[in-house]
């Protein structure tokens, strides 16, 4: 059965403070499950106020239905990070079979 991994990187340039970090990475995390039913995790320790990793994970039956919500995820992720005044600075996925 095919499982999809996405990688977002995120910049928070206005980041301040851990708890501003906390708050972007909170929200999107929390958006992206409500929104699309996906398992997301943060990805690295909060070693630096300005950037994140997070990990969505998504599994199917349909590696096309997973093409597509990834696609959408990461959109989703994308002008998210904007509203929050953040970047996606990067993404990346692919697909594991299991």
């Amino acid at each position: 059965m095919p499982v999809a991994q996405l990688t977002l990187e995120i910049r928070i340039e206005h980041a301040q403070s851990l708890k501003d970090r906390r708050q972007v990475v909170r929200s999107m995390k929390d958006q992206l499950r409500q929104g699309f039913n996906v398992s997301v995790a943060e990805m690295d320790e909060a070693v630096t106020w300005q950037s994140a990793t997070l990990g969505v994970v998504a599994i199917s039956r349909s590696r096309d239905y997973l093409h597509g919500l990834i696609e959408e995820v990461e959109r989703a992720a994308r002008r998210m990070a904007v509203e929050m005044g953040a970047d996606l600075s990067d993404s990346f996925w692919d697909y594991v079979e299991s």
